[in-house]
């Protein structure tokens, strides 16, 4: 039985205060003043849909939230800007919020080998960075951890992660560059079993959509670990830099038409302004958010949880 992420919730508010204050600071933070200082007229709507989609809401993201918003404030007769301001927050977190996305690491996971997470998304995104973030705070919270180099096409990938292995203090499984990744995903798996870890966590080659023979590696990874163990790969994610926002999100559709991601990793996003994306991303990929980067260090992530979330990227701004 494995429980993961029982971290102290105030700590996880903190980080994610921390890295939505970017977005909240150019664009989010005026949201109340703007609703209370007004009469909610046609001005208002507009400069509200203006902040939505200057963050990286996403035209149409932005306008859905905008009319939903509105036919609220009609049905339910909300006058004050304090009633639209909560009426906003709550829409937010509906559009965000996706079931079960919490049980997923938050009640307790009974498997009968390692735990194996298969870890997804282009070069660049900082995929590599935030297995290190995942494997610190398993091997913290007392769990052996494995990670598998099966990024095999990229040079250097295997020594990057080896390490960043090192710092953490856990193993590293690796073949020569240029090996097949779906042998060192069987091997990782071995090593996990022979050695007795909790949880593996596999890198992947970053992949994009217009390499068909990279894509069908992964789906052979994906195989290769699900004739290991059934139920495995037991979560598939999909990291995504938040500083590309829209931009990023057509490669991720297909890798979630390639390996069905359970969730997503947002990498980075104390490092954009336009977080906006978050609000997007359920909407565009139907993929639950389950963490997000906090900042460089390997122990800034938090557990995507929307209701802190909103209430961070909302605070008014002084």
């Amino acid at each position: 039985m494995l429980r993961f992420f029982k971290r102290n919730r105030q700590e996880n508010i903190e980080h994610t205060q921390d890295a939505v204050k970017p977005s909240r600071e150019r664009w989010f933070g005026r949201i109340f003043s703007v609703l209370r200082s007004s009469n909610l007229d046609e001005a208002v709507w507009e400069e509200l849909e203006e902040i939505l989609i200057s963050s990286d809401v996403g035209v149409d993201t932005s306008l859905r939230i905008i009319e939903e918003l509105k036919a609220t404030v009609k049905d339910k007769g909300l006058q004050s800007g304090d009633q639209v301001f909560e009426s906003l927050k709550e829409s937010l977190v509906a559009g965000i919020e996706s079931e079960n996305a919490e049980s997923l690491w938050m009640d307790e996971t009974e498997v009968t080998g390692p735990y194996v997470i298969l870890m997804v998304g282009v070069n660049g995104v900082g995929k590599t960075t935030s297995i290190a973030k995942l494997a610190h705070h398993f091997t913290h919270e007392g769990k052996k951890v494995i990670l598998g180099a099966a990024d095999t096409f990229r040079a250097a990938a295997a020594e990057q992660l080896e390490i960043l292995g090192k710092q953490i203090g856990v193993d590293v499984i690796s073949h020569e560059p240029g090996a097949d990744p779906g042998a060192v995903a069987y091997d990782t798996y071995q090593a996990g079993k022979a050695r007795g870890a909790d949880v593996l966590i596999i890198d992947t080659a970053g992949r994009l959509h217009t390499k068909s023979n990279l894509m069908e590696e992964l789906r052979k990874v994906h195989r290769v670990l699900a004739r290991m163990e059934t139920g495995a790969p037991h979560q598939v994610i999909l990291t995504l830099d938040a500083t590309t926002g829209h931009n990023g999100l057509a490669q991720a559709k297909s890798f979630k038409e390639e390996v069905d991601c359970t969730g997503i990793f947002l990498a980075k996003l104390d490092g954009t302004a336009r977080g906006g994306i978050v609000l997007a991303i359920n909407q565009e990929l139907q993929v639950p958010i389950l963490f997000i980067g906090t900042g460089e260090g390997v122990t800034d992530l938090a557990p995507f949880d929307s209701h802190d979330f909103v209430d961070s990227l909302l605070a008014p701004v002084s």
